[in-house]
Order: C-alpha cells, then sequence, then structure tokens
C-alpha cells in the first residue's frame, strides 16, 4: 500500500504529515481563484448557450467535469509544493559542559568514581552518548569548576577545580557558541554548586534563546556513612587573650545517635574539647565550643572530629579558619558622673590586660574632676573631649550616671557620630542620671541608643528601685560577652548562682533590629514585662550596647558570692573587649577572601579616612605585598570612584603560604596612617562539602530553559531528545506537487469520463 502511494503521489505519506503545503507561484492566492472562476464560469456559458439536443441535466454533468478538469489544470499552474523541514547532520551544534570540580573524583556507593561516567559517555569511538550526539550534532566541550572554558578533548580535564559554579559555566557556553545554531546543552556534574552567582542570571538568557539544557546527574543523593562539619563563622580579628564561642554544624548519614569528638586545635596545640551527641541520620547537630586566643598574631584554627571506620569522604571532617590576633593596646574612656563602685571593679578587671587601656574621667563634685590611667598630663586636662579628634583618638567610649544637660549640644552629636561616623562601641550604664532619668530623651545620643526610652513619669509603681534577677536570653547563652564559665552548659547555672540587683532603669522595649542578651524578672512579686538588662544594635559603622543596672558590684560584694568567684571581673573584661571589637581605624585594608588558591585574583580593599574619619578620595594609597619566600611588590592602590574613601587593587598570589600587606596612606605629602593585613593561600576544600547530587538544583535547571533531567543509568534517550526538541537552525526543503501521477491520472479520467457520458447520451 505504501509502494502505491508513493507511485501516486511522488513521495511517502510520512512527508505528508511533517511538511506544510503551499503555492510557489508568483501573485496572491486570490488571484488565481479568480482565475479559476472565470475559466469556470466560460465553460458554464458554453454548455449553456450551445443547447443542441442536450437538456438541462446532461449541460451539467458536462460543465461539472469540465470545470474540474479545468480546475486541476489551474492547480497545477499555481506550483503545488510541500516544504518539508529537517535537522540537517553536522550543521546543528551542541555544548558539553562537564565539571571538572574536585568533588568528581569521589566515588559512588559501587566503588566507581563520579568521573568515571564522563570517560564512559564520551569517549569518541566508545562513548554511547559521543557516538549518538555525534551522529546528529557538532559537539563543542567545555570543563568548569570555578572557572569556565572551551577544551579540545577529554584529556584537559584535571578533576582539580576549587568551585562548581553552574551559573558560569552556562554563561561561557552560551557566549561562545552565540550566533551558530545551537540545538541545547548538555551540563554534566554532581549538583554540588558552591557558588555565592545567582543561577537565575544565566537561566534568563537561556531561556530568551530558546537553548534547553539538558543535565546529567552524577554521584549518589545520599552519601554514608559519612560525617560532615558545617561552616564555621569566626571574626577576622580579635584581641589577645579573647575568648571565642563559636557556633559548629554537624550533620551526619549512617552514624546516627553516636558521640564523636570535636577538637579545635592551632599550629602548636589544642584549644579545647568539645563532645557532640550525633542525631537521626540528616538532620544537623549544633555543638558550641568555646576557647581562648591568647598568642598574638595570625592564627590558624583547625576544627576537627576524627575519621570514622568506613567513613566515605574524609576531607569535610575539618575546618580551618584564620584569625588575627591583635597584640595592640585598646584606649577605652569612661566618663562616669558620679563617684560609685563600678569604677574600681572596671579597673580592676583589666589592671592586667596588656591589649585594655580604661582612660577614666570621674566628676568628683560639680566642676572637679578625678583623671585615671591617662597617658600624660595633657589627656582629657579639660575635661571630657571638645573635639572630634580628641574623642576620636579612642576606640570606644563608656557613659556612666551623667545627665544629658552636662553636655554641649554639639558635643551630644559628636558622641552619635563617635558611634555612626567613627565606627566606635559606645556602652551607656544604668544609673539615676542614665537613660530616661539623666533627661536622655530628645538628644542626639537617644537614636544611637538600642533601647526605648519612655518617660521616668511612666514607669509604673516599682519605679526606679526593684529587685532583678538577671538571665542569659538564648542569644546571650550563644554571645562571649556573657559567658561566665569556660564549660558552655554551665554558663545558665553560674548566672542562675548570682544575686539579683537591686538598681535597675526601667527598660522594657529594644528597637527593632536590636538584640537582648540578657533580661531582668522582678523577684518582688509584682508583675510587669521583662525589663531589658543587656541589649546592643549596630548603628552605622559602630556598636552601641545598653545596660541598665547600676550595682552590678553586687555579683561581686554581695555576701552570697564566695570571695573566688570572679564572674564579675570576667563579665566586665569580657564586656570591655567586646566593645573595642571589629572598630575600624582610619586607614585598613582586608581582602575579599580569606584564604584563595594560587593563581585566583584577589581584591585588596582599602578605606581611607582622615583623623575625623571622613572619607579621603585624594589619597596617595600604595600596598607592599610580600609573599612567603620574601618576594615584595609595591601596588599602587586607586580610588574606586563608587564609593567614598575606597581604594581598590587586584593582584594573583603564586605562592602557597602567607602573604602579608602593608598599605599606606598619605595626603598632600602627610601621613594619614597605615594597616597590615594576611593573606592566606592554600588548598581549598569547599569540594567536599554538600557534596552529595543536588537532583533539585538540576532540575531546575533543565525544567526552566526546556531540557530535562537525567540520572548515569537513564541517559540512553538523551541523543533522541535533543533531535527532536526543536532547537536549533534546520533545512526547509521544497518538493514539486503538480506533477504528480495523481493529477495526471485524474486529469484522463475527467476527459475520458466526459466523452463517455457524452457518446452513452447520443451528443457526439
Amino acid at each position: 500500500m505504501d509502494t502505491l502511494f508513493e507511485f501516486l503521489f511522488k513521495y511517502r505519506g510520512i512527508a505528508f504529515e511533517q511538511g506544510d503545503f503551499a503555492f510557489g507561484a508568483p501573485g496572491s492566492f486570490r488571484i488565481w481563484l479568480g482565475i479559476a472562476g472565470v475559466i469556470a464560469a466560460s465553460a458554464v456559458a458554453t454548455y449553456t448557450i450551445a443547447r443542441g439536443k442536450s437538456s438541462v441535466v446532461d449541460r451539467g454533468v458536462m460543465a461539472s467535469l469540465r470545470v474540474a478538469l479545468l480546475g486541476l489544470l489551474v492547480f497545477c499552474l499555481m506550483q503545488p509544493t510541500l516544504r518539508i523541514s529537517t535537522v540537517v547532520p553536522q550543521q546543528n551544534f551542541v555544548g558539553v559542559l562537564i565539571d571538572d570540580s574536585r568533588s568528581m573524583g569521589l566515588d559512588n556507593e559501587d566503588g566507581t568514581r563520579r568521573s568515571d561516567f564522563v570517560s564512559e559517555a564520551f569517549t569518541p569511538g566508545t562513548g554511547t552518548l559521543f557516538d549518538g550526539l555525534s551522529e546528529r550534532f557538532v559537539l563543542r566541550f567545555f570543563r568548569f569548576s570555578d572557572f569556565a572554558d572551551r577544551i579540545d578533548g577529554l584529556g584537559e580535564l584535571t578533576y582539580d577545580g576549587t568551585r562548581t559554579d553552574v551559573a558560569r559555566a552556562l554563561d561561557a557556553a552560551r557566549e561562545d557558541l552565540a550566533g551558530v545554531p545551537l540545538a541545547g546543552l548538555v551540563m554534566v556534574t554532581d549538583g554540588a554548586d558552591n557558588d555565592d552567582r545567582p543561577l537565575t542570571e544565566a537561566l534568563v538568557p537561556l531561556q530568551a534563546a530558546g537553548v534547553p539544557v539538558f543535565t546529567i546527574g552524577v554521584g549518589d543523593e545520599v552519601v554514608e556513612p559519612d560525617i560532615e562539619l558545617g561552616r564555621v563563622e569566626l571574626p577576622r580579628a580579635v584581641l589577645e587573650g579573647s575568648t571565642l564561642m563559636v557556633d559548629v554544624v554537624v550533620t551526619q548519614h549512617g552514624f546516627g545517635q553516636r558521640t564523636v569528638p570535636i577538637i579545635v586545635s592551632d599550629d602548636t596545640r589544642i584549644l579545647a574539647e568539645e563532645s557532640v551527641d550525633l542525631g537521626p541520620d540528616g538532620e544537623p547537630v549544633v555543638a558550641r565550643i568555646g576557647f581562648e586566643l591568647e598568642q598574638a598574631g595570625s592564627r590558624r584554627i583547625e576544627f576537627q572530629i576524627p575519621t570514622q571506620s568506613g567513613e566515605r569522604v574524609e576531607e569535610n571532617n575539618h575546618r580551618t579558619a584564620w584569625v588575627d590576633v591583635r597584640g595592640e593596646r585598646e584606649k577605652i574612656l569612661y566618663y562616669e558622673g558620679e563617684p560609685r563602685f563600678e569604677v574600681k571593679f572596671m579597673r580592676r578587671a583589666v589592671e592586667d590586660d596588656e591589649n585594655l587601656q580604661l582612660v577614666v574621667l570621674q566628676r568628683t563634685a560639680e566642676s572637679k574632676f578625678l583623671r585615671l590611667s591617662v597617658s600624660d598630663s595633657t589627656e582629657l586636662a579639660f575635661g571630657f573631649p571638645g573635639t572630634r579628634e580628641e574623642l576620636y583618638r579612642y576606640r570606644a567610649l563608656v557613659l556612666g550616671s551623667v545627665e544629658a544637660s552636662f553636655f554641649t549640644y554639639d558635643q551630644l552629636q559628636m558622641i552619635a557620630d563617635f558611634v555612626s561616623v567613627r565606627g566606635g562601641g559606645l556602652l551607656f550604664i544604668g544609673g539615676h542620671s542614665a537613660f530616661a532619668e539623666g533627661g536622655w530623651i530628645g538628644t542626639p545620643v537617644e537614636e544611637v541608643l538600642p533601647v526605648v526610652l519612655r518617660d521616668p513619669e511612666q514607669t509604673g509603681p516599682q519605679g526606679f528601685f526593684a529587685e532583678v534577677k538577671v538571665e542569659p536570653t538564648p542569644a546571650g547563652l550563644a554571645h562571649p560577652a556573657v559567658q561566665l564559665d569556660a564549660d558552655v552548659g554551665a554558663v545558665s547555672a553560674r548566672w542562675d548562682s548570682l544575686p539579683a540587683l537591686t538598681v535597675v532603669n526601667p527598660i522594657t522595649r529594644t528597637r527593632p533590629g536590636a538584640t537582648t542578651l540578657l533580661e531582668g524578672i522582678n523577684t518582688d512579686g509584682i508583675t510587669g514585662d521583662r525589663q531589658v538588662v543587656l541589649a546592643f544594635q549596630r548603628y552605622g559603622r559602630g556598636t552601641s550596647i545598653a545596660l541598665t543596672p547600676q550595682d552590678t558590684w553586687l555579683w561581686q560584694m554581695h555576701a552570697d558570692v564566695p570571695l573566688e568567684d570572679q564572674s564579675h571581673e570576667s563579665f566586665w573584661r569580657q564586656m570591655l573587649r567586646w566593645l573595642v571589637d571589629g572598630v575600624p581605624d582610619a586607614v585598613s585594608v582586608v581582602t575579599d577572601q580569606e584564604r584563595v588558591e594560587p593563581g585566583e585574583t584577589v581584591r585588596l580593599v582599602a578605606t581611607i579616612s582622615d583623623s575625623t574619619y571622613l572619607e579621603v578620595n585624594d589619597a596617595g594609597v600604595t600596598a607592599t605585598v610580600t609573599s612567603p619566600s620574601g618576594v615584595v611588590d609595591e601596588l599602587p592602590v586607586e580610588w574606586t570612584v563608587e564609593e567614598d574613601g575606597e581604594y581598590i587593587v587586584e593582584f594573583r598570589p603564586s605562592e602557597m603560604g602567607d602573604y602579608e600587606i602593608m598599605l599606606e596612606a598619605s595626603r598632600e605629602g602627610a601621613a594619614l596612617g597605615t594597616d597590615v593585613s594576611v593573606l592566606h593561600v592554600a588548598r581549598s576544600d569547599d569540594e567536599y562539602f554538600s557534596s552529595a547530587r543536588r537532583t533539585s538544583l538540576l532540575q531546575r535547571v533543565a525544567d526552566e530553559t526546556g531540557g530535562r533531567f537525567y540520572t548515569a543509568d537513564d541517559v540512553a534517550t538523551l541523543p533522541e531528545d535533543i533531535s527532536i526538541s526543536g532547537a536549533g537552525v534546520t533545512l526547509t526543503e521544497e518538493h514539486d506537487l503538480w506533477d504528480m501521477p495523481a493529477i495526471f491520472l485524474m486529469m484522463m479520467l475527467l476527459m475520458g469520463a466526459e466523452w463517455g457520458f457524452r457518446r452513452v447520451r447520443g451528443l457526439v
């Protein structure tokens, strides 16, 4: 039957199913329809006029046959064609993107490596996918990790990349193949994307161009048995002797309900060890570990869980971070408006601390002041600083019980700017002349405070005096400033053992964004809101802290407190260290990454201000970079234009180890300041964390671009799926239909039918 159809109509039936019918003759369809109408009318008129012996029926039949014949003739004159669009072999392109990161070298559950699939599928001559795709398309191969580039063959793959940047890979392939007929992209990866770039930015252009992405996921969706340490967040810089509290997230599969140790160490010794009880499979557990950093310098801190028997991935059992432990002395100005015990105990807390200098200005009478721990006879000789240059020499400011009216308006604004502009730390301590009771409502300083002040007349029947039992909030339990015990689990008990306080400024609300670390519970039986005891907030470049009690000295002097209890002293030492933590210098330099691999681009970002901490845009800035081997490079650092006071330069370290960066800034020949930073160049282990196959990400890439997601087990249909996807440029062929045997056969039949009809009816 198919042979007969092809004989009559020239082509197979499938050609008519896939093709589109069209006319090739010049002129519009309406013109040719008009011509056909004129011919038909002439034929009808001819038989109508030439009646002869024929009847009306005879003339109608003969006219119809003649019109049909003439219609076929007009049909042929219109040059009917069949247009068939087909994919032309070796004309459409397909980009094959292969993950070249370190996670591709991990073993699967069956003992094979993830990278083995690439060799099996895409080796020319033996790879099933390579053969199937190359029959229909021109293939272009790309590798990607923290970068993406085109390769000539699988031999260029190293599986040593430090990241898996899916977005960068898609962008690179799309840009490289722009201008060629692109049928689609094939991406082979475990999907463990550990880059911060938004994936949507790479998918939108592919959607617009109609380029589908066919993703092939390799690796196991669950890697087990395995234990993984989550990312550890440490401050970049702390003072020597600081105690850090770090939350470590531990996730496991196959080791549920087991107890394992977390060991914290530096290059020389073990700093802490904490046991953690693992939960059910896949559920993260948070372990809080505290340790002290006593030695100044750049410190390499390692968190590690010993490798367990049978563990699939050993590299994700440890995390490394670097902390710059500063040994320089930080100056804090403490202004107190009345004699009080806190001055004595605060000074005692830091008298042996080589990193803190507490300079005290205490009012002893209406116009008499006591200066303590000043550097020379001129320091604070005229009382509280009257200029920004004088105040900004200090890194932190403590205000005790002093009324707002003591200060001029310019000084009040200067205190607010000390936090927001200079980036200093402000600690506001409770007292009879503090907070609302001291007339601070409506002053520029009020906006800086993390608490909401209310009129003293609205404080309720308790007034200023109330017995308050202090306890840490959940946020406080995680904050180093309120850690009164080296044993994290004993912190709540230590706070519970301290006596209640009796003089607390009645504050119950904090500002939006502020954090409460300590709160007070009234113990006199009077119901009411919990009082804010200790709260803080970021304000501008700095931090403001509110401590509402006046008599924390009770934690030292109360009869129920043992003599050996040093909770009060520890509290103040940690508070003052926290107060100066993170306070910027007028000249500072940081790197956009604390650790890179050799050859990676590093951006140095410097902020330059004058002595009043106003940004400077016309400074001369130079960065002197010293490599681990002692090679010195001087790099000019240029103002960015986009941000006031921000200067940037990029470079690529080539050696493993620590690079020292010395930044110097000057203006019109006068030095503005210097700063030193350290860049750590080492191999990254990021690829070994969260290394399970991320099916959801790969499915998303495929779905949003019109592609399809495959696993290594069901990828056999991939070449056919791309070929029928409709993507890419196709070749259109036109086949004539006017000379089909069926048309000539119909013409002969019509002519024969007319002659036969005339003969039968006796009209010949």
